[in-house]
């Protein structure tokens, strides 16, 4: 299995990873937070319930981006394609 490119989000203690369980949860408030940034909202947008609660080793729960209107999607199509490939648009 290769390791992540991207480092554990940190944990309650310092150089602790965060658990997958609040990483998850985390994670959808901080997408949700820069999707209204660019007014663009994903009334679906949630942790993956069947995936948050396993209790596999290992498990990470899946991020469910959920389902959206077109005029929605075409927004988000455009902040991803002004942002370029790989790139930010340096908007805060």
């Amino acid at each position: 299995m290769n390791p992540s490119p991207h480092p554990p989000a940190p944990g309650p203690n310092p150089g602790e990873p965060e658990p997958p369980r609040d990483a998850a949860t985390a994670c959808v408030e901080q997408l949700r937070a820069a999707l209204a940034d660019h007014d663009i909202k994903l009334p679906s947008l949630t942790v993956d319930a069947p995936t948050y609660a396993s209790t596999t080793p290992y498990a990470h729960p899946l991020v469910s981006l959920g389902n959206c209107r077109l005029d929605v999607a075409r927004r988000l199509i455009e902040v991803l394609r002004a942002a370029g490939p790989g790139g930010r648009t340096g908007e805060r």
